[in-house]
Formats: C-alpha cells, sequence, structure tokens
C-alpha cells in the first residue's frame, strides 16, 4: 500500500541524540518528515573483575570467607561497585558464581600445607617461633597470593629441624659464626642453600638454631706443626 504512494524515504540518523530523521517524499510532490527514538544502548553489566573472582576460587579451598576478605582487601581489590569485602559480600559472590565454601579437615595429610598455628601445633612449638623460623629462612613457607597467611607444609623433613637436644657436632649461632667467621645471614642462607646443616632445639633453658659446623681439615703449612725430621 505505501508503495503505491510513496516515491521515496530518505532516512537521516543522529546517533548522539538517539534519533533518526525520516524525510517521506509523496506521489505528488508532497513531503513530511518524522522523527523516530532509537533505543538506548544497554551499558555491560557490572561485574566483579575476573582475576578477583578466580582468585576467590583459589582461596575459597583454603580459608573462610572473613580471611577472604581481608586478603582481598589487603590487596587493593573493591566489589564490582567499588566497596571494600566484607565476609557477608565474599558470601555473595561465592554464592552467586556457585563456588563452594570452605569446609576444614578433621585430619590433616602429611606433606599437606596448614596454618602456622595448626603447624606449631604439629610439631609441639609455639607458633612465634615457627613465625621467627620463617622470617630466618630456616624453614619454608607457601602463600597462594601476596596477602596471604603463609602456611607451612608438614613432612618428615622438617619434623627433623626441630628437636628436644641437639645432636653431637650442632653448636649454637654465635660459635658457628666465630668458627666460620661468617655473619649470621650468611650462616641461614648457606642452611637455606642446604650447604649447611641446622636444626632447632625447642627444649630446655638454651632454645633455638644450632650449626652443624664442618671438621676443617689441618693446614698443612701451620707453621706451628712439628714435622718429624725437621730441627
Amino acid at each position: 500500500m505505501l508503495r503505491t504512494l510513496l516515491d521515496d524515504v530518505t532516512l537521516r540518523v543522529e546517533r548522539d541524540k538517539y534519533n533518526a530523521h525520516l524525510t517521506l517524499r509523496w506521489r505528488g510532490g508532497l513531503f513530511s518528515e518524522v522523527n523516530v527514538p532509537l533505543p538506548h544502548s544497554h551499558p555491560s553489566p557490572i561485574r566483579t573483575a575476573d582475576d578477583t573472582i578466580d582468585l576467590l576460587r583459589r582461596l575459597a579451598a583454603h580459608y573462610p570467607d572473613t580471611k577472604i576478605a581481608g586478603i582481598l582487601n589487603r590487596q587493593g581489590r573493591t566489589t564490582a561497585t567499588g566497596l571494600s569485602f566484607t565476609a557477608n559480600r565474599v558470601s555473595s559472590l561465592r554464592t552467586h558464581w556457585e563456588i563452594p565454601c570452605f569446609q576444614p579437615k578433621q585430619q590433616v595429610q602429611d606433606g599437606e600445607c596448614m596454618t602456622i598455628e595448626k603447624a606449631a601445633r604439629a610439631l609441639g612449638i609455639a607458633p612465634s617461633t615457627l613465625h621467627r623460623c620463617l622470617n630466618d629462612g630456616f624453614i619454608a613457607g607457601e602463600q597462594i597470593t601476596p596477602g596471604a597467611p603463609w602456611r607451612i607444609r608438614i613432612n618428615d623433613e622438617l619434623r627433623s629441624r626441630f628437636v628436644e637436644s641437639a645432636p653431637e657436632g650442632y653448636v649454637k649461632m654465635f660459635k658457628a659464626m666465630n668458627l666460620l667467621g661468617v655473619s649470621r645471614q650468611t650462616i641461614l642462607q648457606r642452611v637455606k642453600r642446604g650447604e649447611l646443616k641446622a636444626v632447632h632445639v625447642y627444649r630446655g633453658r638454651a632454645k633455638g638454631i644450632r650449626i652443624q659446623v664442618p671438621a676443617v681439615a689441618p693446614d698443612l703449612f701451620d707453621p706451628l706443626k712439628k714435622t718429624e725430621g725437621v730441627v
């Protein structure tokens, strides 16, 4: 019907005004102008950053929502609307993305990572002692992400480093420094690299790290050494 009445239609789109302007030329020479509003484009939905969601999946396997909120806040992460994280907001985000909540295990398997507090109980020492050993590099720790609590992997090798009394040939740190002629930090670095053996005595009055100082071969050119047959 319209094709028999119209000669042509001119369309001009004004995107900044969300408007389409139509010029209709009817048979017989008459013109009509019509403005048709265009639908506004829908903004992309607001959502939490993908890397934050990925990190949440990893953290949820090890920590409750309260702990996760603290970790995310220490890293400067925010919710989709720019708010800091709380336990409730972490819980809501988990629920939305169908991420299971943390379920503490009743028993810890050998070789499994655990918090410093649990690791200290397993080793029979104070958490503060384990913190010092970690800071000194005497033992190794693991972090899921920067700002997350340190976790300690309990195994036979780690247990062997904590003893009630020092084995024969192990001396206190200051004596090891004098015998080796190096600083405490250098000794700890050598322990970390496996160049020196060390244990931590956790019983008695003289607690602390003990170092096994390698036996030094006698100097063949020691001027004090008397060589048989030399006057």
